[in-house]
């Protein structure tokens, strides 16, 4: 979840350095901070007497005004103290020398302010009295505090934060204060079912483990500097780790023990029911005036979808509003400080972060917080991967992407001509959960976000895995937009995962780069390109689940979210199927029950069949722009 990334930006942010830093080096950010800003402190009432904790670096130059930026966050505004600053300000270090009033919130209910905490709170569209408060109504209630008690402001406020933070900055735009004049939700968590919780009902299991005990540090209304504490694991071995766990209940029996509130709530909610569409924060975004900036990246194992889809309903729901997107082959929250030239063993031929920071983002703030520059931002920056350029677009997706199947053949062949035999075909694999397919080729506690290109071989050796490419491809192929899997399913069970790998197949002749791993060859390298989990239960519905009747063909159709890619000429399409991904999603016990309250004994072997015929096709549903 938001795991190492975030913790090791965090660090940078505050000026103690990052793991292979020399602790001696001086970090020249953090003394500009202390050189040219001065920090103030406030506990800010909101309209339900709740305060709020709230840090407020204000440039020592009284010589002009300046905006607000701010960011809101569940994950400490520490240092505490006016004495004690953060070793940078700002999203990039073009904002620090700039000049901004920087101000950091600790949200309701976490470290330093007052309240009750909610994970992603819900979001009310109307506020009949004070005692109605939400993140908007506490986003409002802050902006009206800094405009008539911190001197020397312009009267314009932006926002902007990554993962939770980027929730927050959703929420922002919720305010609708009218001197929010720019956001920039990076990353943003848009429904937490469908992006860091669970994955079309599966549930993403070994990043929220390590997560919420960190991540709980106080479950009252006293506020409170103390962190959570950490899982022992014992091992570096994820997957030895989970298997030994047994079933989810035991993360409570074994674990937990039933006092992380958070942890239960994911728990007690397997399905999309209330609790989860109360959380849902899509379905607010109306009558936004605010103009947004949405950022994401390609290869965000967190949050792909919040990203994707606070754009798009933004856009479509504002169309009046000024609503850009920039999305480039960033993990989660790799556009703010990193170079984004590659990833893993995947090269992208040059530094994408830089580009962002400085043409898109501060571009950005500064035209609509200061009106300064030449603003001419395309409202859709979008990285292509493989052909590793940046294109605009004015709409997503692209007028030009063409709608194609893609059709699972027999024999292993996939081809955008569909199957030609009437007589039922399918191929089939016993799927046994206590022998999990690993999610990646190698030993970790963590979930390593380099899986969202990695080489899959491995995975293709397996029996339990079902495989097919094209032929060599005598064009390049690029795909724009969602893709949909819609496949023709058949199990012994009445329950069954369903994870479906999309891949480009690199050629024989593929050399090596500087990026490229120690031991690896890129010689006919399978390098992911999106992926997902389908729990099948939930295949009709996510509030109302369904078994399987054994042995009947089932439709099972599912989104994988979009892409940009551009498979080569000399490569190949490659997509694999299989029914566990381990530990990066729970395992089905591949009976229909409540998995969270599962037995080990529940555990059962199961032989799905895809089926590949005229009458029962199974295909990826996906958009092409044809290479002039």
């Amino acid at each position: 979840m938001k795991k190492r990334y975030i913790i090791a930006l965090c660090l940078l942010l505050l000026g103690f350095g990052m793991p292979g830093l020399n602790a001696q080096t001086v970090n020249p950010d953090a003394e500009y901070v202390k050189a040219n800003y001065q920090k103030f402190e406030y506990q800010i009432p909101m309209r339900d007497g709740v305060k709020l904790f709230t840090s407020i670096y204000v440039p020592k130059d009284k010589s002009k005004k300046y905006p607000f930026m701010m960011d809101r966050t569940p994950y400490s505004v520490a240092p505490y103290g006016t004495d004690k600053y953060r070793g940078s300000l700002g999203p990039s270090p073009l904002f620090l020398k700039d000049g901004f009033i920087f101000v950091y919130q600790d949200v309701r209910g976490r470290w330093m302010s007052e309240g009750i905490y909610e994970e992603m709170t819900p979001e009310l569209e109307k506020h009949k009295s004070k005692k109605d408060v939400d993140e908007g109504t506490d986003t409002y209630d802050t902006i009206d505090w800094l405009l008539k008690n911190v001197a020397g402001n312009n009267g314009k406020v932006g926002v902007w934060g990554i993962s939770y933070p980027g929730f927050y900055t959703t929420t922002a735009l919720l305010s609708r204060h009218p001197a929010l004049a720019a956001a920039s939700p990076q990353a943003p968590i848009a429904d937490l079912y469908r992006d860091d919780a669970f994955h079309n009902g599966a549930f993403m299991l070994v990043a929220n483990f390590g997560f919420y005990p960190g991540f709980t540090n106080r479950q009252d209304d006293k506020p409170t500097q103390r962190r959570g504490s950490r899982v022992d694991f014992g091992t570096e071995d994820g997957y030895k780790f989970f298997l030994d766990m047994g079933s989810m209940r035991n993360s409570n029996v074994k674990y937990f023990k039933d006092t992380i509130r958070l942890w239960n709530e994911m728990m007690d909610h397997p399905n999309y029911d209330k609790h989860w569409q109360d959380r849902n924060v899509l379905t607010h975004l109306h009558d936004i005036k605010t103009a947004v900036l949405v950022t994401g990246g390609w290869y965000d194992a967190e949050d792909l979808y919040g990203g994707i889809n606070t754009y798009k309903v933004l856009a479509k729901n504002n169309p009046k509003t000024p609503v850009y997107w920039a999305i480039g082959p960033w993990v989660h929250g790799g556009w703010a400080r990193g170079a984004g030239d590659h990833l893993g063993d995947v090269d992208f031929g040059g530094e994408t972060g830089p580009f962002y920071r400085e043409s898109i983002e501060f571009k950005f703030f500064s035209h609509y917080l200061k009106g300064t520059g030449n603003f001419n931002l395309p409202k859709i920056n979008a990285f292509e991967t493989g052909a590793n350029k940046w294109n605009t677009y004015t709409t997503w997706p692209p007028k030009e992407a063409a709608e194609k199947n893609l059709y699972f053949l027999p024999g292993g062949k996939l081809s955008f001509s569909p199957p030609p035999n009437t007589r039922e075909i399918f191929e089939e694999f016993v799927s046994d959960p206590n022998k999990p397919v690993p999610f990646i080729n190698g030993i970790s506690m963590d979930m390593n976000r380099e899986y969202m290109t990695a080489d899959q071989r491995f995975a293709a050796q397996r029996p339990d895995v079902l495989v097919y490419q094209t032929d060599v491809l005598t064009d390049d192929v690029t795909l724009a937009g969602d893709i949909w899997a819609n496949l023709k399913v058949s199990t012994t069970g009445t329950d069954a995962d369903w994870i479906v790998k999309v891949i480009d197949v690199y050629p024989d002749s593929a050399s090596s780069n500087k990026f490229t791993g120690k031991g690896v060859s890129m010689s006919g390298y399978q390098q992911m390109v999106r992926s997902e989990a389908m729990r099948g239960k939930f295949r009709n519905s996510f509030e109302k689940p369904e078994p399987f009747k054994p042995g009947e063909i089932t439709p099972v159709n599912f989104e994988l979210q979009d892409v940009l890619h551009t498979f080569k000429k000399g490569h190949r399409i490659m997509v694999q199927v299989q029914s566990t991904w381990f530990p990066l999603i729970d395992r089905n016990t591949q009976q229909f029950q409540d998995i969270m309250k599962a037995k080990d004994s529940d555990f059962k072997k199961s032989t799905h069949r895809l089926h590949t015929s005229t009458n029962s096709p199974s295909f990826l549903k996906v958009r092409v722009i044809e290479q002039k």
